[in-house]
């Protein structure tokens, strides 16, 4: 009780003061807008868009696109302490010669000298390239797609989803040959970045101790955007993204911190996180955080055929039950005010689902949902506290309204665990009889490892775990989705190699779900 009183007290104070704080920052860029003299003709001591353009958050007739004035990006950016005009501009051809829309945007040194810029008034469902200037300086040429206008019947959909990037573990092949495919958007689940310092052994090393300060994770997202092949997928698609535990710090739950940390010191850290994040990431201005606080998810519909309900499970969630990692249920597994996502987004889902005109209902979101017994011995039982597992009130409440209230093909995206996995999901996974009431496409990491010693084990406990179609451990990449009015199929793509920069791709495996008939099957 003692410490439930002291989370509530925490969070008021945190709520209070972020208002605050938010409210304090959106004013002070106000004014900061009009008092501080703007740098129309800049000069940099190198080029400011090493860092490369972005753009997301497609809706029917806008998109934001992004960027950052960073001509060193590692150290701080590199950037004097005043605000730069930045000029963008939209076309409907790649050599920018057919512009429909231009204007302005101010990079401020408050939001590290990035841009944020919601376009409105573009086509649903068309192409657009797009650039940014600063002074004489050019960036590169990014493209985007608004989504299909609402209700729009349309016949067919391609996207990717991808999580897991962990620089030092590998190189991102998986996005050169990304960069390559025929896509709408591309859908990014969280750890794009990992707080971690240096670590000996990969094939490249983080720049500095573990994040902490607004200016570590700022030059930690720098870092993993100076990767070539993830600026060539940024600039390729527009992004949808949301983030897991990595962005600020591993196995977080809401203000409870991993490590021997006072929750008001975490608070601190989670807001420095929070900002570094919504600095790097084609979001809509209106996401800028408030402290520690930055509403993440939110609903995309691409015509009648789906719409994506985007998840938050890290913001909202109560401690792990009886600790993290891997262990036998305890009690408090089964503890009804145990949640993944918070009471208002968990009522926010239910109703989106329960309203959707789509034919596919994709939820996106972190940790593994389905149920999975990491321990093939038939007495004994094993599981992974920091996925579903340990939330399983929450998770049959979500089970039974998919059976009662029957929202249209049901399918879930997920990362987190670094390995691909294919889950029926079911009312009750004891019973392999039960009905099958949606799927689960779990896809592996960018580059982030997967251990081999954990593959045997997990392997041997798939008999115990029928409701477990597919599982792979050793390879990484990502999952390639191909919508239409009929079925959705997902291929798993994965690189030969992420220590080597010259890998090839190819598809592991391909399961196809049909319209109206739940669960996944292999072609």
């Amino acid at each position: 009780m003692e410490l439930i009183q002291s989370d509530r007290l925490l969070k008021t104070r945190c709520r209070r003061r972020s208002f605050l704080i938010g409210a304090g920052l959106l004013t002070g860029l106000t004014l900061v807008s009009r008092l501080r003299p703007v740098m129309a003709k800049p000069r940099f001591s190198a080029y400011p868009f090493s860092l490369g353009v972005a753009s997301g958050e497609p809706l029917p007739d806008s998109v934001v696109l992004w960027t950052r004035l960073a001509p060193d990006p590692l150290h701080g950016g590199g950037m004097p302490p005043e605000n730069v005009m930045v000029r963008w501009q939209v076309a409907l051809d790649e050599k920018m010669k057919k512009i429909v829309q231009r204007g302005k945007a101010i990079a401020t040194p408050e939001l590290a000298h990035s841009v944020h810029v919601e376009v409105r008034g573009l086509k649903p469902g068309q192409w657009y390239w797009y650039q940014f200037q600063a002074g004489n300086e050019l960036s590169p040429i990014g493209r985007t797609r608004t989504a299909a206008a609402f209700f729009a019947p349309i016949p067919k959909l391609n996207f990717a989803f991808v999580s897991c990037q962990d620089w030092q573990n590998g190189y991102y092949t998986a996005y050169q040959h990304l960069a390559q495919e025929d896509l709408d958007f591309v859908v990014h689940l969280g750890d794009y970045i990992y707080e971690y310092g240096p670590l000996p052994g990969g094939p490249r090393q983080h720049n500095s101790p573990e994040t902490v300060s607004l200016t570590d994770y700022r030059n930690r997202h720098a870092l993993y955007k100076s990767d070539p092949h993830l600026q060539a997928a940024h600039a390729a698609f527009p992004w949808i993204v949301t983030w897991d535990d990595h962005e600020v710090e591993n196995n977080y739950a809401g203000f409870i911190p991993e490590e021997n940390q006072s929750q008001t010191a975490f608070a601190v850290r989670r807001a420095n996180a929070y900002q570094a994040y919504y600095e790097h990431m084609p979001l809509r201005p209106s996401s800028l955080p408030k402290g520690p606080y930055l509403q993440l998810y939110r609903r995309f519909s691409f015509g009648d055929l789906a719409q994506f309900h985007v998840l938050d499970t890290r913001q909202y969630r109560t401690d792990q039950p009886c600790g993290d990692g891997l262990k036998p249920r305890c009690p408090q597994v089964f503890d009804t005010n145990a949640t993944m996502t918070g009471t208002q987004q968990e009522q926010w889902l239910l109703r989106g689902l329960d309203k959707s005109p789509a034919i596919w209902n994709a939820i996106a979101q972190q940790t593994m949902l389905a149920e999975f017994d990491f321990d093939s011995r038939p007495e004994t039982e094993l599981f992974n506290m920091d996925q579903w597992d340990g939330y399983i009130a929450a998770r049959q409440r979500l089970l039974n309204f998919l059976e009662q209230r029957r929202p249209s093909n049901p399918i879930v995206i997920s990362g987190d665990i670094h390995s691909s996995w294919v889950h029926d999901l079911k009312v009750d996974f004891t019973n392999p009889s039960s009905a099958t009431v949606g799927t689960e496409f779990v896809g592996t990491s960018i580059s982030s490892n997967f251990p081999t010693e954990f593959i045997a084990p997990v392997q041997a406990a798939l008999s115990g775990n029928p409701h477990t179609r597919f599982f792979d451990g050793a390879f990484r990449g990502y999952v390639r989705c191909y919508l239409n009015r009929h079925y959705w199929q997902s291929d798993y793509r994965v690189v030969s190699s992420i220590t080597e920069q010259n890998a090839s791709i190819s598809t592991l495996a391909s399961f196809v779900v049909s319209n109206n008939q739940p669960g996944a099957q292999r072609i």
